[in-house]
């Protein structure tokens, strides 16, 4: 699925939630792709926002095209934290000491990212911070003087939406409460960013709100 087809879903799901046209943002999930792919694949479409999960290759990649809009969304380690220098957007942060680190480097960078708060989905074995915990980390992150724009939150892996026991419309519902959820606890905090949806999934999520969706694999199979 091309860029242009990717953006053309999008727009038709803007339409369908009576979402103004270019109110959700594509970010183009570029990790694993060379710069040569990402050029033909995405920026001769336009510019977009270039999301990367592995903070190296993001230095690299960032070393090369610092004129791009470069967001990182991976799980963030402490010794990653000096690679992000390029980066305008944080999406995955879930606890204070990562603000903490982040903005300590970025006294020595000049500028600093802004972030979003992950939103723990449920799963067990996934990153992110408890609903009911948003409101406290939220406060300590914006202590550290970095600027919190929204949240993010990850849909559950397919293989347990998958269920034997569960049609497509209950996977579908099920994805579109996340989303729903996320979208209401992001407007409870008074913050408009809203990073939700992936390959499989982002129409829905634009439908609950979604002002920024990673789509990946999808702009380059």
């Amino acid at each position: 699925m091309s860029v242009p087809a990717v953006l053309a879903s999008i727009r038709e799901a803007e339409a369908q939630a009576g979402r103004a046209p270019g109110s959700a943002r594509l970010v183009a999930v570029t990790k694993g792709q060379d710069l040569p792919s990402i050029e033909a694949h995405v920026l001769a479409h336009g510019a977009f926002p270039l999301g990367e999960g592995r903070a190296q290759e993001l230095r690299d990649k960032a070393a090369l095209r610092p004129d791009l809009e470069w967001h990182y969304i991976g799980t963030l380690q402490r010794n990653k934290v000096k690679y992000l220098r390029p980066v305008t957007l944080v999406h995955g942060i879930e606890a204070a000491w990562q603000a903490e680190a982040i903005a300590q480097a970025a006294q020595g960078w000049g500028r600093a990212p802004d972030l979003l708060l992950q939103l723990h989905n449920g799963e067990a074995q996934k990153h992110g911070v408890d609903g009911a915990d948003l409101p406290g980390v939220l406060r300590q992150v914006q202590a550290t003087g970095l600027t919190v724009r929204g949240l993010m939150v990850m849909a559950p892996d397919h293989a347990d939406l998958d269920d034997t026991d569960l049609g497509a419309a209950e996977r579908e519902a099920r994805l579109l409460a996340l989303f729903t959820d996320t979208a209401r606890r992001a407007h409870d905090l008074g913050l408009s960013e809203l990073s939700m949806g992936m390959s499989g999934d982002y129409p829905l999520a634009v439908r609950a709100g979604a002002t920024l969706v990673r789509v990946g694999r999808s702009l380059f199979s």
